[in-house]
């Protein structure tokens, strides 16, 4: 039941996120991005998206596995892959 309700809680809180702000795949083709441009936007995003996303694991009191596999799945929706 508990792990069936942090489930749910992440799907909800994913749904969010991801309605919250555009990925950030979105944003550098928006921005007609290419090669290293692009890539070097993608590098910093993800990595803004890692810290906004452990900051929201930490205020949210998580640990362990249900931390990780918040944080994997935040960046991985702000990222857009």
């Amino acid at each position: 039941m508990r792990r069936l309700a942090l489930i749910a809680m992440f799907l909800f809180c994913g749904a969010l996120s991801a309605q919250a702000d555009d990925s950030c795949t979105m944003r550098a083709t928006a921005k007609n991005l290419a090669g290293a441009a692009q890539a070097s936007f993608m590098k910093k995003c993800q990595k803004d998206a890692a810290s906004t996303c452990d900051s929201t694991a930490t205020s949210k009191k998580l640990a362990g596995a249900a931390r990780t596999s918040f944080t994997k799945k935040c960046v991985s929706d702000a990222v857009g892959t």
